[in-house]
């Protein structure tokens, strides 16, 4: 009986003891990848995590355009961090992988899309079972964030990291949104509705992140951020 069965059938019963106990177990789980995770991560020097789609094609632009951004961000010094999965993910590791920079992948068990790509180091290929725990490292220990055009998992870890600057939760780290045409008609409704009618976000809080089209203003940005601050773990 798998675990899940087990808890299925402790709800039907109405065994809550034994999902109580379910639960506390559960967290020496969570705390073996916060482990591993930490370990291996702070190890890598500074990395930028590159966010997309897993559905996107290799001939696809957006593919090729983070294939290239890979390969920029390591001729200026930094690692990739993906998710390790295929599409957007795997472009960034390539352009990682084939210019002999660090190619990490943060890699998550779905039960469809994800497998981890080919281009990513074979000892920086980590598997996560909870997204909260995986959501830590992408943010820990990357200096930036692009984010390529995406589903609902990119615009997850994308307003997860602008809320953790935005409240000041971890240091504010440059976040970059590559392909105006992608994501324009969201940040028309941001600044339209949820800034200007609604008054949910201040005018300042469109100043978090910065949208571009090209490989090399989306490494600039981070280039530029840093020629100011210094580089360290974001919290």
């Amino acid at each position: 009986m798998t675990e899940e069965e087990r808890i299925k059938r402790a709800f039907q019963k109405k065994d809550w003891p034994e999902i109580k106990v379910s639960d506390s177990w559960a967290t020496f789980k969570i705390m073996a990848e916060f482990v591993e995770g930490f370990e291996k991560m702070s190890k890598i020097g500074p990395c930028v995590s590159v966010f997309g789609s897993a559905r996107t094609k290799n001939d696809n632009k957006y593919y090729l355009l983070a294939e290239e951004i890979g390969r920029k961000l390591v001729a200026a010094g930094f690692g990739v961090i993906t998710g390790g999965g295929p599409g957007i993910m795997e472009a960034g590791n390539k352009g990682a992988f084939e210019a002999g920079g660090k190619s990490v992948g943060l890699n998550i068990e779905l039960p469809f899309e994800q497998f981890h790509n080919r281009y990513i180091d074979y000892d920086k290929n980590i598997n996560f079972d909870y997204f909260f725990v995986r959501k830590v490292m992408f943010v820990k220990y990357a200096q930036g964030f692009i984010a390529m055009p995406g589903g609902f998992g990119t615009l997850d870890e994308l307003f997860e990291s602008l809320t953790l600057i935005q409240t000041h939760k971890v240091a504010r780290f440059p976040v970059v949104l590559v392909g105006s045409e992608f994501w324009g008609g969201l940040l028309d409704w941001i600044q339209n509705t949820m800034c200007e009618k609604e008054k949910n976000i201040n005018p300042e809080d469109m100043f978090l992140f910065k949208v571009v089209d090209t490989a090399e203003d989306a490494v600039n940005h981070i280039l530029d951020y840093y020629s100011e601050m210094s580089i360290r773990p974001n919290f």
